[in-house]
């Protein structure tokens, strides 16, 4: 019998490897999907194990001629399903930047009711992509350096203020990781650029999110930024509804130029593509396979 690998990782023989789910938040714009598929194949490839693309929410919705075809799956019928099938081992990957509360609350709660169901479901949540606790990995930082450096190059920009700007978040713990980013970047960038600032696209109106603060059309309209050339760094993973063509961050900068007839910005594609961040999954699936026994499936990061 052919002895199987996961990328340095032996499988014990006639052990079947665990089956994993690769997931993010899920959009309604097919783009979306086909990119978390794409991904999902980039990965699979490097791990030489199976990889299947799901969503958390609203991608089942999207026409599935839209997608080759083939419907968009969410995660808990697609891990029920599996179960049904005979499936036992599993690794849940999340495409998520930080510790978002899909990962400590909703992914759970699901866990939770499919074990009750599936008394002998074994289930791995590996770590979201992003750790401040690990200094040393710049790879994601890297990724979003060098779509600020290939969109300056395309251009021809000299020194031009960055914004790098995630969704927002009512988790802390989220904001965190898009600062520790913003703080390695500026690091990578250096004189390269004039300076970096971060911002959120939107947030809640209490005051206990301040810290999501400032605001990307806030910032845009800030007298440091509101002229000369920004470049606005999306961190997202995806051409979605919000970093999508015509999309919500699209909109902002557009209002913004409007307002301030000096200012001339222009956009970062999205991560996703970039092979260091399959190199980071790899990683991430290697971790939660290698743990002994049952991972936690609640936390994210950590």
């Amino acid at each position: 019998m052919r002895k199987e690998f996961i990328g340095n990782l032996p499988a014990r023989m006639n052990q079947p490897l665990p089956l994993c789910l690769l997931f993010d938040n899920g959009s309604l714009r097919p783009e979306a999907t086909l990119r978390l598929r794409t991904i999902a194949r980039e990965l699979e490839a490097a791990l030489g194990v199976e990889v299947r693309a799901v969503s958390l929410l609203h991608s089942s919705a999207i026409d599935p001629a839209q997608l080759g075809g083939r419907a968009a799956r969410l995660l808990g019928p697609a891990l029920k399903a599996a179960l049904q099938s005979g499936g036992r081992e599993f690794v849940l990957l999340p495409l998520f930047f930080g510790p978002s509360a899909a990962l400590a609350d909703y992914v759970p709660e699901r866990l939770s009711h499919l074990r009750a169901q599936f008394p002998a479901m074994k289930v791995r949540l590996a770590r979201c992509l992003v750790d401040p606790a690990a200094s040393a990995d710049t790879r994601i930082a890297a990724i979003l350096a060098d779509l600020v450096r290939a969109e300056i190059g395309r251009v021809g920009l000299t020194r031009p203020k960055v914004a790098l700007v995630d969704h927002g978040s009512p988790r802390r713990a989220v904001n965190v990781v898009r600062e520790w980013l913003g703080g390695q970047m500026r690091g990578l960038l250096g004189g390269e650029i004039d300076r970096l600032e971060t911002a959120s696209m939107e947030r809640r109106p209490e005051p206990e999110y301040d810290f999501n603060e400032p605001l990307l059309a806030t910032l845009l309209q800030r007298p440091d930024f509101a002229q000369g050339d920004v470049v606005v760094a999306r961190q997202f993973f995806a051409p979605g509804r919000h970093a999508g063509m015509g999309g919500d961050i699209e909109a902002i900068c557009a209002e913004a130029q409007k307002r301030r007839a000096g200012l001339r910005i222009h956009l970062t594609g999205p991560v996703g593509g970039d092979a260091r961040l399959i190199d980071v999954l790899a990683d991430r699936y290697r971790e939660a396979r290698s743990q002994n026994g049952q991972a936690p499936t609640s936390g994210g990061c950590r």
